[in-house]
């Protein structure tokens, strides 16, 4: 099912003037790239790919990072591990908040980096750091991972997309120099049951969707979950969390009845506790997608 079906959503278009400037200048820098480090979103690994991720790595190397690990559960990791296996990709597991799973990722771009200049040397010419790029959708942890790799604090990071809003070359060691890069998004996002879940991780800015809207359809998203996947999410997070049984209820109806119960009939203010709440993981480690097939 569509987690759309039930809205008449215009719900995001959001393609800022500074995603559009940073994404020409990000292509230009691109030339002087080897590596490229590609962020996504263990919660929604498939929606966080950018559709032209391919054209932007080209020949070099990509180093796929799914961060966020702590919100998904170890079954879960492993299913999608199986899958993209059977793509022909390695994945690497990260949580660049806490730094878990950083040192593989650096030691696969310094490795790439031996290679490069392994043949820099078979030409006659002296080796120099390996250049690589952090790419991926606002908020999906590029600058934290960054900071990890570094070993020290020096991009902003926060818990909120758009943060990064300039490229900028950062030197690790000898060995490795790293571009941050502000997160970048498709110009359009035609298909609405991406963008919902997009705006549900906070991997979009907050400015182009309905709390409400969202909120709703992260329960109907749960209940459809909890139909067809229920051994690999928590039991009933809803219910275990706000004491109101989702199954019998929409998402729209949900979110009212818990607003009477919660909130004296405050619906935003629901919406935003829902969100925010599994956000935090306090929901239980619940993934939004699982791999296809």
């Amino acid at each position: 099912m569509s987690i759309t079906e039930n809205y008449k959503l215009n719900l995001i278009q959001w393609y800022p003037g500074h995603i559009a400037k940073a994404e020409k200048a990000l292509k230009e820098q691109l030339k002087r790239v080897d590596v490229v480090l590609e962020v996504r979103d263990f919660r929604i690994p498939l929606t966080t790919r950018h559709p032209q991720i391919d054209e932007w790595v080209g020949s070099k190397t990509r180093v796929l990072v799914l961060n966020r690990i702590d919100m998904i559960s170890p079954q879960v990791r492993s299913l999608w591990a199986e899958w993209f296996k059977r793509q022909g990709e390695t994945p690497y597991f990260t949580n660049a908040q806490h730094g878990q799973g950083v040192s593989a990722v650096a030691s696969s771009a310094q490795a790439a980096g031996v290679e490069i200049n392994q043949r820099r040397s078979d030409r006659g010419m002296l080796p120099r750091p390996v250049r690589a790029v952090v790419i991926g959708f606002p908020n999906v942890g590029k600058s934290a991972l960054i900071n990890r790799l570094l070993g020290r604090r020096v991009v902003e990071s926060a818990a909120r997309p758009g943060v990064t809003r300039q490229l900028r070359w950062v030197r690790m060691d000898d060995q490795l120099e790293l571009l941050d890069a502000p997160g970048v998004i498709p110009a359009r996002l035609d298909d609405q049951d991406a963008a919902l879940k997009l705006a549900i991780c906070d991997d979009i800015g907050e400015a182009s969707y309905d709390n409400q809207g969202v909120a709703a359809a992260l329960v109907d998203l749960l209940n459809s979950l909890e139909a067809t996947a229920t051994h690999l999410l928590p039991h009933r997070p809803l219910q275990s969390r706000y004491e109101l049984d989702t199954t019998t209820m929409t998402g729209v109806a949900y979110l009212h009845a818990l607003a009477e119960h919660r909130h004296k009939g405050d619906v935003e203010r629901t919406a935003r506790q829902i969100l925010t709440d599994f956000r935090k993981g306090l929901l239980g480690t619940i993934p939004l997608e699982l791999p296809p097939g």
